[in-house]
């Protein structure tokens, strides 16, 4: 009974859609990053490296102990926080912000003119077109009650 009900629910998950929407944000996620990664690494970051009198940021760190030799061979190794990887994460994060908010805002103003029922340019859809007809209706019904 129980095992019958979530198949069920599955089949109805599986079936709208939504399950097929976030395989493809999946796969348009990880394109994007492989985007942003390239970017980042080979747009943003060389200039960064220039303004800072040729600074490589992805080696940049700071060596809490350094490493250990005993006879040319390391017995114990550096111990480190890599600084310069925060740094290109963060750049990565802020690009990728920037775009979503870009591409929010337009999907945003494309709905708007979509959803409105005067615009003649885009076709509005059809439960919208209905819902302003109702609208109306409501309005001249409130109209007749207010004249009786």
């Amino acid at each position: 009974m129980f095992l019958n009900k979530l198949i069920h629910d599955f089949k109805e998950f599986a079936i709208k859609g939504n399950m097929i929407d976030i395989a493809i944000g999946v796969i348009i996620g990880a394109a994007f990053n492989d985007v942003v990664d390239a970017l980042v690494k080979q747009l943003f970051m060389p200039p960064l490296t220039l303004l800072t009198d040729g600074v490589n940021w992805k080696n940049k760190k700071w060596v809490l102990e350094p490493a250990q030799f005993t006879n040319g061979v390391e017995t114990r190794e550096e111990v480190s926080m890599g600084y310069g990887i925060v740094i290109e994460a963060f750049v990565d994060f802020f690009i990728i912000a920037i775009t979503v908010f870009i591409v929010v805002k337009l999907m945003n103003s494309l709905r708007r003119k979509a959803d409105d029922p005067k615009n003649t340019q885009v076709t509005t859809p059809k439960n919208i077109e209905l819902l302003d007809r109702i609208g109306d209706l409501l309005e001249k019904q409130n109209e007749l009650l207010k004249n009786k």
